[in-house]
């Protein structure tokens, strides 16, 4: 019983976290004058890919044998594929419900709920980081199936990778979009403008505990998991990939309550660049990066998911019901684990 009350109690400690990590986190891009956008892709996704990111980097240094470090490279590759069908879907869900709640004068004639996410504009935008995503995640699959001896020195250029998207999402700016007033500082919430030393410690603070009570979210599951029959290859490969993207997708419904959904879903993006590439570096410079038929398919789950946000992204074709449907894939991906793992 005590594991199911410190999941609940660390997944309302995420909750109330992520709160005040993305307000600091958007009074943090304004103290360093980066674009709108940048502050998900950016900032945001680089602290809610800090837990899943050292994961994979204690596993794949300290593990003592092979199959310990592969962890890592199970972390590497579950990290992308919650982040592309249950945060998506999450996020396209709460849109739904959102929508539903609100719905008001029909845009263009149609339903509400059943409009398009944003002008063309921001589909070319949503549509940027899948376009960069994709290719390299492809790269990434490609290397667990091919064994050469100078395979780790590429792992280099993930890093590479990783470092022109950082600089492009830096300096691309908003493209003269008016800012928005922001919330006040809840550490400080008499002050208009609060200092600086204060948005720096309501960001690490808050960093700090989604870090602590995500490990210990995990730790729960993986005690749970054989309670309820699943193997340990089960809870591994579906349930923590999960476990470790929730400020991800605490993250994503915080701003679609607010009714910034660019920065919801751009702070999924940019995570998933970060864990297409950083992680992926790291197993390819200490383990063999080999896959057996389960990472695989997680990676061929993910892939498609990809597909089919660009294809609507592309057409303008995204509302908040085809987003949702990308929570699909993953139970797919559940499903053809079963014989795959018996």
């Amino acid at each position: 019983m005590i594991h199911f009350v410190l999941l609940i109690v660390c997944a309302v400690a995420i909750y109330l976290s992520c709160e005040w990590f993305v307000n600091a986190v958007e009074w943090l891009g304004q103290r360093l004058d980066v674009g709108k956008m940048a502050v998900g892709t950016i900032l945001a996704a680089f602290g809610t890919a800090l837990p899943e990111s050292v994961v994979t980097l204690v596993a794949v240094t300290t593990g003592a044998d092979e199959e310990a470090k592969n962890i890592g490279v199970g972390a590497a590759m579950g990290g992308p594929l919650a982040l592309s069908t249950i945060a998506y879907g999450v996020t396209g869900a709460m849109l739904f419900l959102k929508r539903r709640r609100e719905r008001g004068p029909a845009p263009a004639g149609r339903d509400g709920v059943r409009a398009p996410l944003g002008n063309e504009k921001d589909m070319r935008r949503l549509a940027k980081d899948q376009t960069w995503f994709l290719p390299i995640f492809v790269v990434k699959v490609a290397l667990g199936l091919v064994a050469f001896a100078f395979k780790p020195v590429l792992g280099v250029l993930f890093f590479a990778a990783y470092a022109v998207y950082f600089w492009r999402e830096i300096r691309s700016g908003d493209d003269g979009e008016e800012d928005e007033e922001l919330e006040p500082l809840k550490l400080r919430p008499r002050s208009a403008v609060p200092e600086t030393w204060a948005v720096v410690v309501q960001t690490l603070a808050t960093l700090a505990v989604i870090f602590f009570a995500s490990q210990l979210f995990v730790r729960q599951l993986d005690a749970i998991g054989p309670m309820l029959g699943l193997s340990s290859a089960v809870t591994a490969l579906l349930l923590s990939p999960v476990a470790t993207e929730l400020p991800e997708v605490m993250n994503a419904i915080i701003w679609v309550r607010q009714g910034k959904t660019q920065l919801a879903l751009a702070n999924i993006s940019g995570a998933m660049m970060i864990q297409a590439t950083v992680p992926s570096g790291l197993g390819l410079l200490f383990t063999s990066w080999e896959f057996d038929g389960a990472l695989l398919w997680s990676g061929l789950i993910t892939m498609a998911a990809i597909v089919y946000l660009l294809l609507t992204m592309r057409a303008h074709r995204l509302t908040p019901g085809r987003l949702a449907v990308t929570a699909l894939f993953y139970a797919v991906f559940g499903l053809g684990l079963i014989p795959i793992l018996a």
